[in-house]
């Protein structure tokens, strides 16, 4: 999920943000964020969910189902 990994990237530079501090904000680890954002893992249904509400995206545009 390339599209994925690009926009939670994008998202969290464009609200400088740290990984850690998502990652803090999220409830998850700091080597998850990492993974998300180098495409190495994908989000689950819950986490996605998790992101779209931090950011006030919708979850089909973090998955690229939309622009």
């Amino acid at each position: 999920m390339k599209v994925f990994a690009e926009r939670i990237l994008e998202l969290r530079k464009d609200k400088n943000i740290s990984q850690a501090a998502l990652a803090k904000a999220l409830g998850v680890s700091f080597s998850l964020i990492c993974y998300w954002e180098t495409d190495r893992s994908e989000p689950t249904a819950p986490n996605v969910v998790k992101i779209a509400k931090f950011f006030n995206v919708s979850s089909d545009y973090l998955l690229g189902l939309e622009d």
